[in-house]
């Protein structure tokens, strides 16, 4: 998809209103995405803050293929793999054809990432070091959430250059991969190691079937479903079958083709994403408590200051040091297009986490901690969301007078 694509204006005219187009504009979708979020957040804090839990922990699906999940469990592992795939999808476009084509440049997101995620772990073992549950809690602060980050960057950075969001894509994705990794690693009793090839078997003809030219549907979605089956029952993190598949996809078009198997895809998923997936997601995973209560015992557990600090100021230091030592020393290239001044407000963003950072919450904390950890990352999110927000509309205010400027 195109930077047009992403951020063309949504159209206007009732006669001829495309709701997918308008759904590809990322301001709409990051729109979408703040206003689930905010009535997640009304309802978790408010009468209908049972409603809200009940409907959210509300389980269903079957229990034979360990697919008995709740509702924001459905909503986390399974439809998010949507977004994901198509974030794969374009990923893998940028990496072949793209933005990321060239190695040094493919070679700066993932440095960033392995900064982003060493500093904040660092930082909140040192600061959380001695706290009940600290010795797994550092790996909270780890993860970027890609959905939140990309739309906070839709709405108040829409003027930044392609090469800004493919950067911020590409870091969140490989974030998120390492953060699964320490999942997998630290927090995940029963791999089956049986589940696991089985996905890696399908993921392989998969990529067949592409290779082979074939484009029907009934082969695809089925094996798409039985990829996320086998990595949900392997005890991975299921999303990351999204991220595989879109990997798989073909970008390249043949001679005979007016679109690519990818380009196809993400334009048909792209609106379902940004429309449905995302939002459906915030709703379930943001409805913290965040009420005086609970701020001031946030206040008192080092855990929790912990994964804030961690979030907000490590993955600053993190993204940005590495990102800036890789420049000087010749590993990374940073696009021309991008200032140095965007790339701490990238990474600023990066500080903002939810999916990953709050699973990995569940995973290594119980109870009352858990819940503290997790409305911590909530508060980070929220000040670092902000921060980059103000960073973004001060760059781009500067950028529209000096092109008002140019112009006269």
């Amino acid at each position: 998809m195109s930077k047009a694509d992403h951020n063309q204006s949504p159209p206007t005219s009732a006669k001829n209103f495309d709701f997918g187009a308008y759904l590809r504009t990322e301001t709409v979708g990051g729109m979408v995405l703040l206003a689930a979020t905010a009535i997640a957040l009304l309802m978790a804090n408010s009468p209908l803050s049972e409603f809200y839990r009940a409907v959210r922990d509300f389980e269903l699906g079957p229990e034979a293929l360990h697919l008995h999940l709740s509702v924001g469990e459905w909503a986390k592992d399974g439809l998010l793999a949507i977004f994901f795939f198509v974030a794969g999808l374009e990923l893998k476009r940028e990496l072949v054809v793209g933005e990321l084509s060239n190695r040094k440049s493919a070679m700066l997101p993932v440095i960033a990432a392995l900064g982003g995620m060493i500093v904040p772990a660092v930082l909140a073992f040192a600061i959380g070091h001695g706290a009940p549950g600290a010795h797994a809690a550092w790996a909270i602060p780890v993860a970027t959430d890609i959905a939140f980050a990309l739309g906070v960057l839709s709405l108040t950075g829409s003027w930044m250059p392609t090469a800004a969001r493919v950067f911020l894509l590409s870091l969140a994705v490989v974030d998120d991969l390492g953060a699964i990794v320490v999942i997998a690693v630290l927090f995940t009793d029963g791999l089956s190691v049986l589940a696991l090839l089985a996905a890696v078997v399908l993921c392989v003809v998969y990529w067949y079937l592409q290779r082979k030219r074939v484009t029907s549907p009934f082969l695809y979605v089925p094996l798409a479903v039985a990829v996320w089956v086998a990595v949900h029952t392997s005890g991975i993190h299921a999303t990351i079958a999204g991220v595989a598949l879109g990997l798989l996809t073909r970008v390249r078009r043949d001679p005979d083709e007016e679109a690519s198997p990818s380009e196809r895809l993400e334009h048909r998923l792209q609106p379902w994403s940004a429309g449905l997936v995302v939002p459906v997601f915030a709703f379930f995973a943001a409805g913290v408590p965040v009420d005086g209560e609970a701020l001031a015992a946030i206040g008192e557990d080092k855990v929790a200051i912990a994964v804030i600090v961690g979030l907000v100021v490590g993955k600053l230091v993190g993204i940005f040091g590495s990102s800036f030592l890789a420049v000087k020393l010749g590993i990374g290239a940073k696009p021309t297009s991008v200032r140095w001044s965007d790339m701490a407000a990238l990474a600023m963003l990066g500080g903002v986490g939810f999916t990953v950072s709050l699973l990995i919450a569940d995973l290594s904390l119980e109870g009352a901690a858990a819940e503290r950890a997790k409305a911590a990352v909530l508060i980070a999110s929220a000040i670092a969301s902000l921060v980059a927000a103000a960073m973004l509309f001060r760059r781009g205010r500067k950028v529209k007078n000096d092109e008002a400027n140019a112009e006269s």
